[in-house]
């Protein structure tokens, strides 16, 4: 019997990064000479890598940077991430309950993230939640990324799954077009990092909870057991 996989992104999905992610990108924009962007906006700009974000960052100010600052500027960032990736992001609530619930149900559990591989380990790892992925699939893990549909199912083919028993959770709309790209169903929670409500992402479920996921997943996967 082939066994489901369950893919989740990480940042606004399974944890909360933005503190640690807007102390970071502060610190780099701030050596820039750029203005910090405050907390409340990072919601609007993560998701995409963190080159991208310090380039949204830059235009919330009306600002650009050239190919060579910009290089200089990620580089750096890298680095006071590497410092602070664990000093205040959290799980959200139910992260572990969830993981534990669809691992003992017999899941394939992977991570797809546009997050550097290395900092998708220790972030993990250092939140308790490593342990429960046979597969954590970072922006270079793979020769393409998100929303490439290739990122997700190369995870899922490590992972010992098979691309028809498999369900994406994300907070996005690079999580929505992925899981399209794939031809897989997608659920998307409505507490992460979009810049569009989830009701507009064009989602199979939105959950508000992560205890929801399960049975959200469930329900998805039903077509394709019937086959």
């Amino acid at each position: 019997m082939i066994r489901p996989t369950i893919a989740f992104d990480l940042d606004g999905t399974l944890v909360d990064s933005a503190p640690d992610l807007c102390t970071a990108l502060n610190l780099t924009l701030g050596e820039s000479g750029y203005r910090q962007v405050p907390l409340g906006k990072m919601r609007d700009i993560v998701g995409h890598g963190a080159r991208a974000m310090i380039e949204r960052a830059l235009t919330l100010e009306g600002k650009t940077a050239s190919p060579d600052q910009l290089s200089r500027m990620f580089e750096r960032f890298l680095t006071h991430y590497d410092a602070h990736l664990a000093d205040e992001s959290k799980p959200f609530p139910g992260a572990k309950e969830t993981l534990g619930r669809l691992k003992d149900a017999g899941a394939h559990l992977v991570v797809c993230t546009n997050k550097l591989e290395s900092f998708s380990v220790k972030l993990l790892d250092a939140l308790g939640l490593a342990e429960y992925f046979a597969v954590i699939a970072g922006s270079d893990t793979f020769p393409m990324r998100k929303p490439d549909a290739g990122h997700l199912l190369s995870a899922v083919s490590r992972a010992g799954g098979h691309s028809t028993l498999v369900v994406m959770v994300g907070d996005s709309r690079t999580d929505v077009a992925t899981a399209r790209a794939a031809n897989v169903p997608v659920i998307a929670v409505n507490f992460g990092y979009s810049d569009i409500p989830a009701s507009e992402l064009g989602a199979d479920r939105v959950v508000g909870r992560l205890a929801e996921v399960p049975d959200a997943a469930g329900e998805l996967l039903l077509p394709a057991r019937a086959n």
